[in-house]
């Protein structure tokens, strides 16, 4: 058995198809787990399940799943454990970012109802629904379980262009804290991952950068500057996909059994300060 002793592991993953989410599952694969891959996207999500399978071993599963749908949420615990028999770690990683000012005098891309209720909708019900289902499948078998949230470091410092972004991963903060009082006492830790800049992710679309380029009113060549540049990280980079799936598949592991009730910060020491 290797060190994180995840062999086996049942491990589900929401927005596992892309981004942070594919690297987490690769993680989880690389380590033995059995790795769910809940996401909208079909073609690569199933794709990758093959090639999890076939490269480590442990079979990996996907299941098209909306994370705002209750039935879906309900339907992604269920299969997996018709599947696998339990589920041990829940990765609540699904999430969308829509750049937009709180009031923009342009009037291009200011924060609409819509677009506000789009983000709290998939970033906090998504997460709530998907944790409540995880939950009850873990205390009900009885054993031992691992629920993370992916947060952001913009949900402590607040981002420029991004605030209802960073309101929902604000939010997450707390909703770790609260759902770890009430969990931890039925054996199951409920954690948090805040991630600051990263390399690129399928959240950095053309589309993205243009909104967010807006909001600060710089260029988009200006904006992906900031990327290397990396003033305000005492590190002196971005940090990689793969490093936040390091620190994910640890907390879902025993090694990290007393990390439970709060949000861990991987952003190589960015602030505002």
């Amino acid at each position: 058995m290797s060190w994180l002793g995840l062999e086996k592991k049942v491990v589900v993953v929401t927005g596992g198809a892309s981004g942070i989410g594919k690297a987490c599952c690769e993680s989880f694969a690389a380590n033995g787990a059995h790795v769910v891959i809940a996401d909208l996207d079909k073609v690569s999500g199933e794709a990758m399940a093959q090639r999890l399978t076939q490269e480590f071993g442990p079979e990996a599963m996907f299941r098209l799943t909306d994370v705002t749908k209750p039935k879906d949420a309900a339907g992604l615990i269920a299969d997996t454990v018709a599947k696998f028999g339990r589920v041990d770690a829940f990765v609540n990683n699904a999430g969308i970012n829509i750049p937009r000012l709180l009031a923009d005098p342009q009037g291009q891309q200011e924060l609409s109802e819509e677009i506000w209720d789009k983000m709290m909708t998939i970033n906090l019900k998504g997460v709530y629904l998907c944790a409540q289902q995880a939950a009850k499948a873990m205390t009900a078998a009885g054993t031992n379980g691992v629920i993370i949230n992916m947060s952001s470091e913009s949900g402590m410092e607040g981002s420029e262009g991004q605030s209802g972004y960073s309101a929902t991963k604000a939010a997450i903060y707390g909703l770790t804290r609260s759902w770890a009082k009430e969990l931890g006492k039925r054996g199951v830790r409920v954690v948090g991952v805040a991630p600051g800049i990263l390399e690129a992710t399928g959240l950095r679309s053309e589309t993205y950068e243009n909104a967010l380029a807006y909001t600060r009113s710089i260029t988009v060549d200006k904006l992906r500057s900031g990327y290397v540049a990396t003033t305000s990280i005492p590190l002196g980079r971005a940090g990689k996909l793969s490093e936040v799936a390091d620190l994910v598949t640890y907390l879902a592991s025993d090694r990290a059994s007393y990390i439970h009730g709060t949000v861990i910060n991987i952003s190589g020491g960015k602030s505002r300060g």
